[in-house]
């Protein structure tokens, strides 16, 4: 099926660790939006919730929180995720994904809002990225 790959971010001590999702798991994150809370245990963080805040499809293309569905399209910004206008007023088609993972997404983003008995290190202290 997908693998996907989850950035976790760790707020308090500023850290992000990388994680692979077992093909187990993926159906059930498969569906879920920006800002949709996760149980932990999908991620092995027993006692943790996570909230998606975004993520990038298999070739780069990030996923937006104000545009439905999940497919890739190509939609006038004026900022926010994927378009940072230099001039005031300046408007720009960019291909974005939609809100919800699909099989099509690759890399899921998600922040750390509600922590476990045990500290983030215990789990993923080696998978470290600074």
């Amino acid at each position: 099926m997908v693998n996907f790959r989850v950035v976790i971010s760790d707020p308090q001590k500023g850290n992000a660790y990388q994680v692979e999702v077992s093909e187990a798991h993926t159906d059930k994150l498969v569906g879920k939006r920006i800002g949709s809370t996760i149980d932990g245990e999908l991620l092995e963080l027993p006692g943790y919730e996570l909230q998606i805040t975004g993520g990038t499809d298999k070739n780069g293309f990030p996923m937006r929180e104000d545009l439905s569905g999940g497919q890739r399209r190509k939609v006038l910004t004026f900022g926010g995720t994927g378009h940072h206008p230099t001039e005031g007023g300046q408007r720009r088609r960019k291909a974005v994904c939609g809100r919800e993972i699909s099989i099509n997404i690759s890399q899921i983003n998600v922040v750390i809002t509600k922590y476990g008995p045990k500290p983030v290190e215990v789990f993923l202290g080696s998978e470290k990225e600074s």
